[in-house]
Order: C-alpha cells, then structure tokens, then sequence
C-alpha cells in the first residue's frame, strides 16, 4: 500500500490549527499520465513552451540599471551608516540575478541547453553560489519534490521539515527544532551565508564536480570584485555591517521565496509510487497576486505549473494556469492556491507542528503549569 502524508492545509487561514497527518491510499489518486499527455500536447500546440529572449533582455537590463543606480548612490553616500540602504538592495537585486539563474537553469531563457547551462552558471557564480551543487540539488528536487530520503529540500538543516528528523534533534538544534516555526524567518537571515557555504564545500568535495575549476575561478573574481571595494572603501565596522545586511536581506528574500511553494504541503513516503502529474500537483502551491507577484517571486508564484513544465519561460506560466486549474478540476486533482500571507502562516504552523517531535516524551505544558 502506498502512504503519502499529508497535512491538512486546505483550511482557510482564519481556522488554521494544530496539522494533523494523514495517510492516503493508491486508489484515491486517478491514473493521469494519459491525461497529462494530452494536457502536455494543448499546451505545446498553444505555443507556450516556446522561448521569450527578448522579455529576458528587459530583465536583465532593468536589474543591470537597478545596480547601476544603486552602486552610483553608494559612492555619493560614501562612509556613512546611510550605506545600509544600498546593501539591503543589493541583496534584492542579487535575489533577481538568482531568479534568473533559476530560469536559464531550466532552459527557460536561450535556445539550446548548453547556451543556457553556461548563461546559468555565470549567473549563478555572479550571486555567490555553486552552478554544479545548485543544479545537482534542484534537479534531485524537482524528480521528487517533498519525498522523504530523496528531496534534498525536506532534508534536515538546521530546521526539521519531517517529524522523523526532529525526534532525532539534539542540543542546540533541538532548542531550535522546538520553536523552529516562530524561528524560521530570523533564521532566514542566516541562509545566504549558509548557501554560499554549501557552494564551497561542494567545491572542496573530493568526488568529481562538473566545472569546478572554472566555477572556482569565477567566484573568486566575483568575491573581489563585491568584497574588495566593500572594505578599501568603507571603515572595517561599516563593512562588515554592509555585507552583513546584503547577506541577511538575499537569504530572507530568496527563502521567503521558496519556502511558500512546497512547505506545509504533503509529504511523500520515500516508497510511495504516484504519477508524474499527481506528485507534481499536489506537493505544489501557487500564490495569488497576479503581476506583482511575479515579479516579487520571479514566476515562482506559479510553482504548479512551473513543476508541471520546468522549462516553461516565466511570460507563459500565468496563461497557463487557468488550462491546468481547470485540468485538475475535471480530474478531481486538489489545486492548492492561497495568499502569500496565508501560504507563511501554513509553513509556520507545520514547522512548529513538526517541532513537537522535538519535545520530550513526557514534556506536558498542562502538568508544568500546575508543578
């Protein structure tokens, strides 16, 4: 029998409580690989696979403009406090670059795969960050998005994304598992740090790494090139504030981002065996929004149909996801959709239910307010 567990995150926001876990059978998911091929076919025959260079050029112009002003006030503020402000947009606009690098990872922007695997490995080295530990890592996670033992993204890392893992907590991240919901924005301002290294010790690693002589050489120029007029410019304490808020604003950014897409939805058991569409579907969130949110989360808003087919430029997803909501109503496939606001409060709600696990076995708040 096949298990998936799944946490109830159909409620609205206003009646969000305590996730519970359930275990669904095979039958109840409809065969739909024939039917997926037929969506998969209206969708090419719609033209909406096909690549928009030119949309990717505005983009990557109004980012270059945006670090070209914002470098351009840096120098006009120069050694002052002030200096916070173009660092936190540094960080937004690296978060952009990342998007991108996302994109041409996917095959979304050029024309060919090796175009857009060498546009993505520029892109991605210019934010701080290994092209072949990414690449590796998203890959593993869009084959298996929220399975246990084979999604890397519900691995544990510092935070518990499965019960399993945070019975298994200990010390200091067993304090953090506890409360590991209301702690996970705070820690967020920690995963650019953290992404950068992971980057390098996939680097150092003693296995073969795809590129890893080119992609060290290009870190270390973009280490010197962001860094060095960091500090030759700015007092010590100014510079280590500056690149301290650049890191914090990308890794809140880029994990506000990412976090809202599969976390709180269903995870599945590492033996289950479901259909490409179902998998897809329902460990998947889409976020209400329309323009604003594209362009705040770089088409990831769209994460259904961004899953359903990854090389689909970003232009295209919101076109296509009436054709796939509609699809999934006809097959009676649940099509999670929800606020931003409401998609942070169901993560919260799931890490800090996932964090009881971390809780001593006969730790009971009722017995210690009475003792």
């Amino acid at each position: 029998m096949m298990s998936i567990i799944s946490p109830t995150v159909a409620a609205p926001a206003s009646t969000l409580g305590p996730i519970r876990q359930t275990h669904a059978r095979q039958g109840d998911f409809p065969p739909l690989t024939r039917s997926y091929s037929a969506l998969s076919e209206i969708i090419r025959e719609s033209g909406f696979l096909a690549r928009t260079p030119r949309f990717y050029l505005l983009v990557g112009i109004a980012i270059a403009v945006g670090f070209a002003g914002v470098l351009t006030a840096s120098i006009l503020i120069g050694d002052s406090w002030f200096q916070l402000l173009p660092a936190a947009a540094f960080g937004i606009l690296f978060t952009q670059v990342a998007f991108l690098a996302h994109e041409a990872a996917h095959r979304q922007i050029l024309a060919t795969g090796p175009a857009n695997d060498r546009l993505g490995r520029v892109l991605i080295a210019a934010v701080g960050m290994s092209y072949a530990w990414w690449d590796s890592k998203h890959t593993r996670h869009h084959a298996n998005p929220n399975r246990a033992g084979k999604d890397p993204d519900v691995a544990v890392d510092t935070i518990s994304f499965l019960e399993e893992d945070a019975r298994t907590a200990r010390g200091l991240r067993k304090l953090i598992t506890r409360k590991q919901g209301w702690l996970f924005f705070p820690l967020l301002t920690l995963e650019g740090l953290n992404l950068h290294a992971h980057s390098v010790r996939h680097l150092a690693r003693r296995e073969k790494v795809p590129g890893r002589w080119t992609e060290i050489g290009m870190l270390t120029v973009r280490t010197i090139l962001v860094f060095g007029p960091i500090f030759l410019f700015l007092p010590l304490g100014k510079a280590v504030a500056f690149i301290a808020l650049m890191l914090a604003v990308f890794g809140v950014y880029m994990g506000a981002v990412f976090a809202p897409n599969h976390k709180g939805m269903p995870i599945i058991a590492h033996d289950a065996r479901l259909d490409f569409f179902s998998k897809q579907v329902r460990t998947s969130r889409n976020i209400r929004g329309g323009w604003w949110a594209t362009w705040l989360m770089g088409g990831l808003n769209y994460q259904i149909e961004h899953h359903l087919f990854p090389s689909m430029a970003r232009p295209y997803l919101a076109r296509t996801r009436a054709i796939v909501r509609e699809f999934c109503q006809s097959e009676g496939v649940p099509y999670t959709e929800t606020t931003l606001r409401q998609s942070y409060a169901r993560v919260i709600a799931y890490l800090n239910e996932v964090g009881l696990a971390a809780r001593d076995p006969f730790e009971c708040p009722l017995m210690a307010r009475r003792a």
